[in-house]
């Protein structure tokens, strides 16, 4: 039987334990390699992900000099080389280097240390990103973390220039809330759209998603400033504003469909929706159909929304993703989809009885069918 893959053994595992312990021992010669290395594999075990990040950094805390400066030349001076400059996306680094943004935040995040540590961070995300340990700093010390993040904006160094945005999401996934106000990063965001590296702009556009969700004509204003200007290339610039629209176009926002060049009533007739089994058996695939007939030359999003049965009964809508298309007048097109119900899922717990399924097209629900789940 084939192993089931393991994120945590695959980021945090014995090699990797090795490796850093020897990096470490190469600049630090008193370092006990082995009995840190002990010490951080027999608990490994018990630890989910999360719970390894933070068990190596109380380790090297522990086999570290009490001296916090101290303790982090040594990890500094043990860092490898930046990652390549010359990529310009989907270089995360290596995950065995979060402790050591960890650990200047829970033993760094001071006002005697402020500066070094800030200091520290901007090294450390040049090998892995620091924007979940540079929250803290952010909510304890904005002023001056805001002001170094205004820098990073600045780097030749696009990692740096990331984290001036990724840090500063007000919606960052499994990250800690921010207490400064949602709009405050803009001016760091009005120095990192016009960036040329990918990496940079994704973070960029995701930023303005997560703002979209509390002051969307904030986002679709400054959006709209942005293109106007032609700072960034019109490519780009395009792949900034579907990106950081995807949240507004889930929710039909006729001024965020325009901008993409969508109507938010086109010229079409939809046939209803056919359903091949209206009872789907968890562990099987809900398979649906649906005919779209163009009145006129017209520019479609179509989205599907399910709407999941809760505990409590009611039913809470996820929209999906379909198709983008462009139909010329008197063309018909049949989309089809299989969405499957998978037992055991992470992130929705899945309970019997009628569910809700629709067809959203720019924005609109154009039909709806109800299936029942079952086990």
């Amino acid at each position: 039987m084939k192993e089931k893959f393991s994120l945590k053994d695959e980021l945090y595992n014995p090699q990797k334990i090795a490796m850093i312990a020897n990096e470490i021992k190469e600049v630090y010669r008193s370092f006990k390699l082995d009995a840190f290395s002990q010490e951080v594999l027999e608990k490994f075990p018990k630890l989910e992900l999360k719970e390894r990040i933070y068990h190596i950094r109380d380790m090297l805390h522990k086999y570290l000099p009490d001296d916090y400066k101290e303790a982090i030349n040594i990890l500094l001076q043990a860092l490898p080389s930046e990652l390549d400059p010359s990529k310009s996306d989907d270089d995360f680094g290596d995950f065995i280097y979060a402790p050591y943004s960890e650990y200047v935040t829970a033993f760094g995040c001071t006002e005697e240390h402020l500066d070094f540590s800030l200091s520290a961070l901007r090294e450390i995300t040049k090998r892995f990103s620091v924007e979940y340990a540079i929250r803290d700093f952010i909510n304890n010390y904005p002023a001056q973390t805001l002001a170094m993040l205004e820098t990073c904006a600045k780097s030749e160094n696009y990692h740096e220039r990331r984290l001036a945005s990724e840090g500063l999401r007000g919606k960052l996934p499994w990250a800690k809330k921010l207490t400064i106000a949602y709009d405050e990063p803009l001016r760091h965001l009005e120095l990192l759209y016009i960036d040329k590296t990918r990496y940079v702009t994704r973070s960029v556009a995701n930023h303005l998603n997560d703002i979209a969700k509390i002051d969307a004509p904030l986002v679709l204003e400054t959006l709209k400033r942005w293109k106007k200007s032609k700072k960034q290339e019109s490519k780009e610039m395009a792949f900034i504003i579907n990106h950081a629209l995807r949240t507004l176009v889930k929710q039909g926002n006729a001024e965020a469909l325009d901008m993409l060049g969508y109507e938010k009533e086109p010229a079409i007739t939809v046939k209803d929706i056919v359903l091949k089994a209206e009872n789907v058996k968890v562990g099987e695939a809900l398979e649906f159909e649906v005919e779209i007939r163009a009145e006129d030359d017209v520019k479609l999003l179509v989205d599907y929304v399910i709407h999941f049965r809760t505990k409590k009964g009611t039913l809470s809508p996820k929209v999906h993703k379909l198709k983008k298309l462009s139909l010329k007048k008197g063309e018909s097109i049949v989309l089809k989809k299989k969405h499957p119900f998978r037992a055991n899922m992470t992130t929705r717990t899945l309970y019997a009885g009628e569910h809700l399924l629709e067809v959203q097209i720019n924005g609109t629900i154009v039909d709806k069918k109800s299936f029942d789940l079952r086990f």
